[in-house]
Formats: C-alpha cells, sequence, structure tokens
C-alpha cells in the first residue's frame, strides 16, 4: 500500500539547525510563526558538534595539560604527569552533548517542530524532506536557508585516516607524536596549539608571508612567540604538494623558495578554509542566486533575489563565525514578520583561541584610515597589568582605535589571556557610540585584566596613568 505524500504546511522552514538556524527557528517561533527545522545531521550543526565548542573544550584541557607540569619560576615543580587521552575525549563529548540536548530542549519549548532528513527545493514554496526511508513535502510561506560550510579539501591531499579536517583532528584516539598542520589560520593555529600544549610536536606549513592573516601583524607575532616557546616549527610561504601514506604516517611534500622539502609525521592536519554547503540542495529550481564562490546573495535584512527565501551563516558573505550567523538568524526572523532590522556589522567581534588569545572588533587603524577616518591608535601593554603580571601571563596588548575629533571608538585590538571575553566591552563601546572619556570615566574592578581597557582609553586622551 503507497501512503500519499501529503504536504505539512508551516510558516517558516529553516534548513539547517546550526549556531544560525536554530536561533533563527527560536526568535521566529517567539514572533509568532509556526516553524519547522530541518538538518539530516545533529542539532547544533558543525560549531556545536564538530567545530567551536569541541575545539574549546580541547584546548582548554591543553592548557591543563600544560599548566600541569608546573612553573619554576613561580616556585612550581611537578612529576609524572599523565594524560589519559581517551577520559579527555570522552570530557568533551560530554560538553557537546549538554549542549546538543540543550538546543534540543530549547526548539521544542518554543514549539519549533524538528525534522531530520535532508532538504530539497522542489518551488520557491515547497522542499522534499529525505530520511532513509521517507521523503516527505513541505510547502511554507517563507524560508531561512542555513546549511553551513564544509572543510576544502585540497588536491593531493584526500582526507582519510591520517590526512585530517578538523573534525577528524578533534576525534584523534590518541595524542600523536608529530602532526603537520596545512595552514596557519585561526582553526590550524588553534588546534596545532592545543596539541602542542599536550606534547605532540607540530610542524605548522603556510603558504602566505605570515600566520592568522586575517589579524594584524603585531597581533599575530605575539602567538607566534609564544608558538616558538612551545618548540613548533613555522613554515611560512610553503605550498603543500602532495602526502604519502602508510599505517603508521604520512610524509607530505612541499615547497618553499623553490626547493621541495619532506617532512614525516603521524597525521597531517588540513585547515586551508571553508566552502559553503550551497551545492545538490536544489536551489537552481527556485533561482537563488550566488556569487563565483558559492555564496548565496543577500540584502541587508538576509533575503535572497527570492523574496520570501532568506540565507544567513557561512553561506553568505563575511567571515565564518557561528555569532555571525546566530546575528543573521534573529535579523531574518524578524524582517519575515515584519520588523525593521537590518544587518550592521561593525561591532562584530573575531577571536582566535589561541596562546595567547586574539580578538578583534570595529575598525583596526589601516581599515580606519583606508575609510577616511583621522584617528588615534593607543596601546596599552599587558605587561603594565597587575592582574597579567600575577597570572604570569603578561604577552600582548590592547589598541583602542579612535577618532581624533571626538574619541568615537570604532575599533579595537586585543592580543593577550582573556582576549575573547574582554572585546564584548569594546564591542558594547562601539555598538552604544561611546567615546574613550566613556570608557575612562567607568570605574574598572582591581586588579583584572579588564582595567586593561579603561587604560587604553585614558592613553587615548593622554591621561595615562600606568605607562609613561
Amino acid at each position: 500500500m503507497v501512503v500519499g505524500d501529503f504536504p505539512i504546511e508551516v510558516d517558516t522552514l529553516v534548513v539547517g539547525a546550526g549556531p544560525g538556524g536554530y536561533v533563527a527557528a527560536i526568535r521566529a517561533a517567539q514572533l509568532g510563526q509556526k516553524v519547522t527545522i530541518a538538518d539530516k545531521g545533529a542539532l547544533g550543526g558543525v560549531c556545536l558538534n564538530v567545530g567551536c565548542i569541541p575545539s574549546k573544550a580541547l584546548i582548554q584541557a591543553g592548557h591543563l595539560a600544560e599548566q600541569a607540569h608546573g612553573n619554576e619560576e613561580m616556585g612550581i615543580k611537578t612529576e609524572n604527569v599523565s594524560v589519559d587521552f581517551s577520559k579527555v575525549q570522552e570530557w568533551k563529548a560530554s560538553v557537546v552533548n549538554k549542549l546538543t540536548s540543550g538546543v534540543e530542549g530549547l526548539l521544542k519549548g518554543n514549539k519549533v517542530d524538528i525534522v531530520k532528513g535532508e532538504v530539497y527545493f522542489v518551488d520557491k514554496n515547497t522542499v522534499k524532506i529525505m530520511d532513509e526511508k521517507n521523503s516527505q513535502t513541505y510547502t511554507f510561506k517563507h524560508c531561512i536557508i542555513a546549511t553551513g560550510s564544509t572543510p576544502i579539501e585540497i588536491p593531493n591531499f584526500k582526507f582519510s585516516d591520517r590526512v585530517l579536517d578538523s573534525t577528524g583532528a578533534l576525534n584523534l584516539k590518541e595524542i600523536p607524536k608529530k602532526m603537520v598542520v596545512i595552514g596557519g589560520g585561526y582553526i590550524g593555529t588553534e588546534l596545532g596549539t592545543a596539541y602542542a600544549n599536550f606534547g605532540t610536536e607540530i610542524v605548522v606549513l603556510e603558504g602566505a608571508k605570515e600566520i592568522l592573516g586575517g589579524f594584524e601583524k603585531q597581533m599575530s607575532q605575539v602567538v607566534k612567540k609564544r608558538l616558538k616557546k612551545k618548540d613548533v616549527t613555522i613554515i611560512t610561504e610553503a605550498m603543500a604538494k602532495g602526502v604519502e601514506e602508510s599505517k603508521d604516517g604520512v610524509k607530505v611534500t612541499y615547497e618553499v623558495k623553490g626547493k621541495e622539502e619532506t617532512v614525516e609525521a603521524d597525521y597531517v592536519l588540513v585547515t586551508v578554509g571553508r566552502r559553503p554547503n550551497t551545492e545538490d540542495i536544489g536551489l537552481e529550481q527556485v533561482g537563488i542566486e550566488k556569487d563565483d564562490r558559492g555564496l548565496i546573495k543577500i540584502d541587508n535584512q538576509c533575503r535572497t533575489n527570492v523574496d520570501n527565501i532568506y540565507a544567513i551563516g557561512d553561506i553568505v558573505a563575511g567571515p565564518p563565525l557561528a555569532h555571525k550567523a546566530s546575528y543573521e538568524g534573529k535579523v531574518a526572523a524578524e524582517a519575515i514578520s515584519g520588523e525593521q532590522a537590518v544587518i550592521d556589522y561593525l561591532s562584530m567581534p573575531a577571536v582566535v583561541f589561541s596562546d595567547p588569545e586574539l580578538a578583534t572588533v570595529g575598525y583596526t587603524e589601516q581599515e580606519a584610515k583606508d575609510a577616511g577616518f583621522d584617528v588615534k591608535a593607543a596601546k596599552f601593554p599587558f605587561a603594565a597589568n597587575g592582574r597579567a603580571l600575577s597570572l604570569n601571563d603578561s604577552d600582548g596588548f590592547m589598541k583602542l582605535i579612535t577618532r581624533k575629533d571626538d574619541g568615537l571608538v570604532i575599533g579595537a585590538q586585543i592580543a593577550g589571556p582573556n582576549a575573547s571575553d574582554m572585546i564584548s566591552e569594546l564591542g558594547l563601546a562601539i555598538e552604544a557610540g561611546m567615546t574613550a572619556e566613556d570608557i575612562a570615566l567607568t570605574i574598572h574592578a582591581h586588579p583584572t585584566l579588564g582595567e586593561i581597557t579603561m587604560e587604553a582609553a585614558e592613553v587615548a586622551l593622554g591621561t595615562p596613568i600606568h605607562m609613561l
């Protein structure tokens, strides 16, 4: 007996349950829409399952492993430190499970219908959602596409048991003795640092002149200095050519300064970027416009050229950041509900969980000048901060970018411990239109790393207390 595929009608269909999709679904439901969210994978997407969250858990475990070896300068000596890596992986999985089950609870609590399956567009108001057994038609008034991205596979480095993408690197069963990392961007730096802290010998091959190319050189230099202390080898202007795999390891061939070199290791991790998941979902059936990189074109409300379909996250222009996707998800859900929400990326932070951490928001000094602003760049070092010194972690600085004529804060960059948490105050300052004087007049608790923000503001005003 054949059961008829009667269409299920919804107000808003969200395709993809990552940090963009699930946030969009919840906000749309809060605004009174009948919402269905569909994903072929686990709730939380790449970020919660095989990206941001597990990588930060692994990074934290690596920090603890490194700290467990003690610090002779502080008079702390330890012996026989051991790491049970299977326990590390169990703990990492428990963090992920708490968050993914939390997402499921939030969706259900907001009366969002969750469907597991692959989505294919039939027309501008219809999709088929398929699992291994069934195919169900859904019709919708509005749709938000949030299908995310996938690691780029480079020629001659097909992903395998020994040639890893970020997911593979997060799920290793043992701590490698040696690992080659191709790509010195934020993912390669974060995972390379985590394993270096566990004792892995790391070799980074970066095609550009510097690692962490999206950040100012003076910021990446702070990280580079710390990586060298961990005995990480960084080879820049190096082009990966190929890999030979054996059951015990890999032999990577690369070219640097016109000369071919090889390096042997247990694994090679390829982190050269991500590509948008916009193929094979039927977008051509609907006529949705993409650019030459496969990114979906949107307006300032995340609306595609098909007026009832929206797109957010890694599949649209801009950096592939989870918080960017969540922000765009809220804008799209509110736009569908008739609100005047529009995207504004000025106070969008970017963070690298390197050692020490890097964070930036708003304009850099050069970007501000290129945009025609007359600016002042005020720097304050972590080395002049009591809390940083007491943490024995005083490398780095904060740089505050202000307009010369009125002191308006338009950007900030931090290289140092807890930069990921400290950047939010600067994002708020930019969003609220605050000046350096506003920050300097805000009493910051002592002794804290947060005082560095106040001190940098005083440098901008020409009245620093704790530096000459």
